[in-house]
């Protein structure tokens, strides 16, 4: 996905109800995981498994993303951490 032309999110859009369900993109443009919530400043990311079984929730601080809107107004994020990086964070919980 080219990301070149998407809008990037201002911080007061770096709400928990724009962001739940956003897709996160690593540096290879592969999805890797998606929002499942935010706690403070904190992104709770779940990373693997499938179709939402399995996964593991990390926590990185939101300003770790670059949130931005798609052509069709869809909501993602890029990072610099693979999906094997993430996965190696310690596991968030609540």
């Amino acid at each position: 996905m080219d990301h070149t032309n998407h809008v990037r999110l201002t911080n007061a859009e770096l709400t928990p109800s724009v962001l739940e369900d956003a897709t996160i993109y690593g540096p290879d443009d592969e999805k890797i995981g998606w929002v499942d919530h935010m706690h403070g400043s904190q992104v709770v990311i779940d990373v693997g498994g499938f179709l939402g079984i399995g996964a593991k929730p990390v926590a990185v601080s939101a300003n770790q993303l670059d949130f931005m809107r798609d052509e069709d107004g869809d909501v993602h994020a890029v990072t610099r951490w693979t999906k094997d990086q993430l996965k190696s964070m310690p596991e968030h919980h609540d």
